[in-house]
């Protein structure tokens, strides 16, 4: 049996933290990626609209904003599948 100090138990708020890293690992390590690579996409979709816009090389050009649209896309959807994750109750989660 383990004995418990006061000094060793942690706070409510302390348990609760490490609670949800062992329920969801590196969530925020996630969470940060998703908004760098959803911010990288805005930003070539961002060039690439306006090199179409301006009609230079627009068979090069179309394809490339195709593919950061559907990055942005990706990085949102995976932003709110995580913060759906987050917010179900725990009797609801599967072990």
């Amino acid at each position: 049996m383990v004995d418990q100090n006061s000094k060793n138990r942690l706070n409510p708020e302390q348990y609760a933290s490490l609670k949800a890293e062992i329920a969801a690992p590196y969530r925020g390590l996630r969470q940060f990626f998703y908004i760098a690579f959803g911010a990288s996409g805005f930003l070539g979709a961002f060039v690439f609209f306006f090199q179409v816009l301006a009609g230079r090389d627009v068979e090069s050009a179309l394809p490339s904003l195709a593919l950061q649209v559907a990055i942005v896309v990706l990085m949102v959807f995976l932003w709110r599948w995580e913060q759906r994750q987050q917010q179900r109750p725990e009797s609801v989660k599967k072990p």
